[in-house]
């Protein structure tokens, strides 16, 4: 090989390094999910999950790409590597991690019944003989599922999104709805004829999540590390929910990856 043959080779592997490392994290994405990922009025994506994953390209030198899908579509589009990291306030469970990755915890939250500020309902036994919204997939419809017999709902209706569930408690479609507090006290801070009336407690903890033996997890995961000891987390968290972290919660502090059992 002479030098000329050389010196094209070498500026052909490093381009390719290039193009490598310029490749787009894929990004799936529940987009009905304030304040965590939505759309404004203009259609542009924002949220507390979307700029951590903006902020995360940016330091790992790649775009992201976000692709718009229901919440339970998330689990395929990683489980097939059609996208790189899912965001959807995504709880960690010990059966997800089963078939999927997930970061370190970035945030804490229980769940909440919704109802109609007039309904009467002041808590979970009020649902007796009504009917509960949840989302598909999540951890709301999990609970719905192991108390359908104890509370007796009338019956228990699945959504693909956080939205149609408030507007059919509105019109009176249904009666409550079991979710993420954060999201739906975010949702309804300026809207008084929905009321939250129990708090359930479930110690969730939500992350990104990830094909099993990604090799962008231990890359993304240093990133929020970085992002947690910077106090750059908690800016985005005081930016997104109106108040502070809390100093011991999964937002500020360094946790490990969770691994599977």
């Amino acid at each position: 090989m002479n030098a000329k043959t050389l010196l094209a080779s070498v500026f052909f592997i490093a381009g390719a390094g290039l193009a490598q490392a310029a490749d787009p994290i894929g990004v799936a994405t529940n987009i009905a999910n304030v304040p965590f990922e939505f759309q404004d009025g203009n259609g542009v994506l924002m949220g507390f999950e979307v700029d951590i994953l903006r902020l995360v390209g940016e330091k790992l030198g790649r775009p992201v790409e976000f692709q718009e899908m229901p919440f339970q579509s998330l689990f395929a589009a990683v489980q097939s590597s059609r996208s790189d990291v899912a965001i959807g306030s995504i709880t960690i469970t010990p059966k997800r991690l089963e078939s999927v990755a997930f970061t370190q915890p970035l945030f804490d939250a229980d769940q909440c019944l919704t109802v109609g500020s007039k309904s009467g309902i002041e808590g979970v036994e009020g649902m007796g003989g009504k009917t509960l919204a949840v989302i598909t997939g999540t951890t709301g419809e999990i609970w719905a599922t192991d108390n359908e017999g104890k509370l007796k709902f009338a019956s228990v209706s699945r959504y693909d999104s956080n939205q149609d569930p408030m507007m059919d408690i509105a019109t009176g479609r249904i009666d409550g709805f079991v979710h993420d507090c954060p999201i739906d006290a975010y949702y309804i801070k300026d809207k008084p004829q929905f009321k939250i009336v129990a708090t359930i407690p479930t110690n969730e903890q939500f992350g990104l999540m990830l094909p099993k033996n990604s090799p962008l997890l231990e890359d993304i995961n240093k990133v929020l590390t970085e992002l947690k000891e910077s106090g750059k987390m908690a800016e985005l968290h005081e930016k997104w929910f109106g108040m502070a972290p809390a100093k011991d919660s999964s937002t500020v502090k360094v946790l490990p990856i969770p691994a599977a059992n």
